[in-house]
């Protein structure tokens, strides 16, 4: 084994997990193209990648995934403390040591009859001070490929870790050994019951088991940037956001730079690439899932993505919805468990483009049309399928989306989808209040969502619940201190909610493009161009400072957009509060304070 690094702590354990593991070689990554096309050809070679129409999506793959592994398992995710009462009541909690027994076991010779690839990569631009190294040891080079696109790997990396003896350790297998002269599935894994998605926030530790597929896999998008990260960040005095990031430059050339946080099927991934609609104003994306940020030395927010590339959901996106994502996965990009036509191109629901017919994502043969016995639709693509694609491709991605000073936040957005009761848009009072609203965003559950039937809201703050690597209560204390920090130079806090209804169903706002309106609002307030009307919930636009130049919205429309439903806030704060009360003695004074200073301006 030709070993590329002198650190002896990465030697160490790269040794101690091959004796463990008991691969059939052992291979350090570089993040070449040669190394990225060679492990595509083999993979191509045995069947489990399919290599598309080079004419219509160059050097691009499609992969199908076992029917039992399509989506990150939340179930079979834990936060390993060595106190229960650290991991909080949002987090699955083991003993790590019990853990750590279990996993072993399972560990011992996994990975015999495969490779296992070392992967050194940067979460951040390498070199950073706000980017973090990691090193991601697995036997699946489908993790490998969509690491190079999603992460920056790179020996640059070993030399870092050189220097300051310093990086994150990621252990991942799919879990299925292979003896000598077995042949090898598509789409190797373990079942559900043998699946483990472990982090250990106090050894910054990672360790995952018998899943091929996403974040179970991919460990340096939410298990590193989110789950560690954000606990690493309370360490450090930073923050870790499931957030996007984007640049919204006014016609005179202001430049303001805003983080946001919606809950799934927000549109979150559409505004981290919006196409302005307000003359003048122009959208760059610098982010679309993940914001980590640090104070600089003039006391700002400074923000960077850790990732490098975008890994999205991909029925829904079309040029209709969000034609800057569908322009960059044309080429160079992953598919997973996609429809691949007959001409070998991708489809998937609501692409927005005609499809004959093709093998859909459990591999077999389908057409438009198709029916299971009951009659029910077969879809083509999994709901979950995804595109992995390198955001560079991205036609609006901004110039300084690598800088690794990263970019000043001059704006946080919370959200969350209410198809009545909350406005369009309004701001908070003040930080603290900014904190209470993102700590009680909200949606209401959709129809799919079977196991809330009996939940009138679903609350999920700062869009996080899956992802905080420890107490949700002291998560929220640690926003609180942020601001204490940041002081007068913190974010402006803002809460939007694109999803209001007419009472006979039809949308108040025509969202997409026009949501650059709302921002607009937002940049004005900041830079102190524009009033507001104060409110209980708080402050709110006026009408005659607010661009609505081209749009079909009435007085009657507008009203009801920013209608504040008084009793439907109270139900809403009545809902809050017994969501709060799961957090216990670790919920801030300050959530309590807010909460009360809220319902007393709903009942004066």
């Amino acid at each position: 084994m030709n070993t590329p690094t002198t650190n002896r702590k990465l030697m160490d354990w790269v040794n101690e997990t091959a004796a463990m593991c008991k691969p059939d070689q052992v291979y350090w990554c570089d993040g070449s193209k040669e190394e990225y096309d060679r492990l595509m050809a083999e993979m191509v070679s045995t069947g489990a990648a399919i290599k598309l129409n080079e004419e219509k999506r160059p050097n691009s793959f499609a992969f199908n995934s076992d029917p039992s592994d399509v989506a990150r398992v939340e179930g079979r995710t834990y936060i390993a403390t060595l106190k229960e009462e650290d991991a909080g009541p949002t987090n699955n909690w083991i003993d790590p040591f019990e853990l750590k027994k279990t996993m072993r076991a399972l560990y011992d010779g996994c990975m015999q009859g495969r490779t296992m690839y070392v992967i050194p990569f940067s979460m951040g631009p390498i070199g950073s001070d706000i980017a973090k190294n990691a090193v991601e040891i697995t036997d699946s080079p489908y993790v490998v490929v969509n690491m190079h696109i999603m992460t920056r790997v790179s020996t640059e990396v070993l030399r870092l870790i050189e220097k300051n003896d310093d990086f994150i350790p990621c252990l991942h297998s799919v879990g299925k050994p292979l003896a000598e002269g077995e042949q090898d599935s598509r789409w190797p894994c373990a079942p559900l019951e043998d699946k483990y998605i472990a982090h250990f926030p106090e050894e910054r530790l990672i360790w995952s088991y018998g899943s091929g597929y996403g974040g179970n896999a991919l460990l340096g998008k939410k298990c590193l940037a989110l789950r560690i990260a954000s606990s690493i960040a309370r360490q450090e005095g930073w923050m870790a956001e499931h957030m996007l990031i984007l640049r919204f430059t006014s016609p005179e050339g202001k430049r303001y730079h805003i983080a946001a946080a919606f809950p799934s099927a927000c549109g979150k991934t559409n505004l981290a690439m919006l196409q302005s609609t307000v003359p003048g104003w122009k959208v760059e994306t610098i982010g679309d899932d993940i914001a980590w940020m640090k104070p600089g030395a003039d006391g700002r927010l400074y923000a960077i993505n850790p990732e490098y590339g975008f890994f999205g959901v991909a029925p829904g996106t079309s040029d209709a919805s969000n034609p800057m994502a569908m322009a960059s996965l044309k080429a160079n990009s992953i598919y997973t468990n996609v429809v691949v036509t007959e001409d070998r191109d991708v489809w998937w629901e609501d692409m927005g483009v005609e499809c004959s017919g093709g093998t859909d994502w459990k591999n077999n043969p389908w057409k438009p049309g198709m029916t299971d016995e009951n009659g029910n639709p077969i879809k083509g693509a999994h709901p979950n399928s995804r595109f992995t694609a390198p955001a560079s491709q991205c036609p609006v991605i901004c110039d300084d989306w690598e800088n690794p000073a990263g970019v000043p936040i001059d704006i946080f957005v919370f959200g969350g989808k209410r198809t009545a009761t909350v406005p369009l848009v309004h701001e908070a009072f003040d930080f603290n209040h900014g904190v209470f609203m993102g700590a009680t965003a909200a949606s209401e559950p959709t129809a799919a969502a079977l196991d809330l039937h009996d939940v009138k809201l679903r609350f999920d703050p700062f869009a996080m619940t899956p992802f905080i690597g420890y107490h949700a209560g002291d998560y929220m204390q640690h926003w609180f201190e942020m601001g204490e920090q940041l002081g007068d130079k913190a974010p402006r806090c803002f809460y939007v909610n694109w999803f209001r209804k007419t009472d006979d169903g039809k949308w108040l706002w025509p969202g997409f493009g026009e949501n650059s309106r709302v921002l607009k609002w937002m940049c004005d307030r900041v830079a102190g161009k524009v009033g507001a009307n104060e409110t209980p919930i708080g402050l709110m636009p006026k009408k005659d400072e607010f661009c609505l130049d081209g749009l079909d919205i009435t007085a009657q429309t507008w009203d009801e957009l920013m209608k504040v439903n008084i009793e439907g806030y109270q139900e809403t704060v009545a809902d809050a509060e017994k969501y709060l009360a799961k957090f216990g003695e670790r919920l801030p004074a300050r959530m309590i304070e807010q909460l009360q200073a809220l319902k007393n301006r709903l009942n004066s």
